[in-house]
């Protein structure tokens, strides 16, 4: 059976001073420093077998994914499962102290963290997510393809195929800006999972320092 591989991609940083919860709105773009990720993913896959690329509609991931098409020589294609998942909350700043959690009104939708309230259901975001896969899948056959996504979904998908509970902590999710997930097929079947940071000294996080243009 053709082996085959499937990438899915976490977009870059985006800019966001506001510091809202943007979900699925729209007019945010990616940063410098967002811009400086998806170029650096297009020179770590600029060499990769990957005939296919696809990406959520959202314009921080069509961005991300910009850069790679230029490298790779190939269109992307917008898929709608790989959109992020919906919340209720978006368009606020989410927190205790200064957030929308001040205000009792919002109690009421987070009253079950398991499917969650707050949001779109977890089941759904992995099938539609495991949809977008095979999709691709069934494209690159004998390649590899790579799918440009957002964290909670790209989290949720890998927790449903490694048979972890969907619900967690997110600050304990692997899916840093411009992480790869990469799912290994034997023709149908994901036999491995892995998962890498091309972009890692770049995160705000390494304590590098980042300047535009440079």
């Amino acid at each position: 059976m053709a082996t085959t591989k499937i990438h899915l991609l976490r977009h870059g940083e985006v800019h966001n001073p506001g510091k809202v919860l943007y979900g699925r709105l729209s007019g945010y773009h990616l940063s410098e420093r967002g811009t400086a990720m998806a170029e650096r993913v297009a020179e770590v896959v600029a060499d990769r077998d990957i005939v296919a690329l696809v990406t959520s509609p959202l314009e921080r991931a069509v961005e991300t994914v910009a850069p790679i098409a230029a490298a790779l020589g190939l269109t992307p294609r917008l898929d709608e499962d790989l959109i992020e998942a919906s919340n209720n909350f978006e368009g606020l700043t989410f927190g205790v102290g200064d957030g929308s959690l001040r205000k009792p009104r919002h109690w009421r939708q987070l009253r079950n963290p398991f499917r969650p309230s707050w949001g779109e259901p977890y089941l759904e975001i992995a099938a539609r997510m495991r949809a977008a896969m095979d999709r691709a899948r069934n494209e690159a056959e004998g390649h590899e393809a790579l799918l440009v996504s957002h964290q909670l979904p790209i989290w949720t998908v890998r927790s449903a195929i490694e048979g972890r509970r969907l619900w967690h902590d997110p600050r304990r999710r692997e899916c840093a800006l411009a992480s790869l997930t990469t799912f290994t097929y034997d023709g149908a079947s994901i036999v491995s999972v892995a998962y890498s940071e091309p972009a890692a000294d770049l995160l705000p996080e390494s304590g590098t320092s980042f300047t535009a243009g440079a």
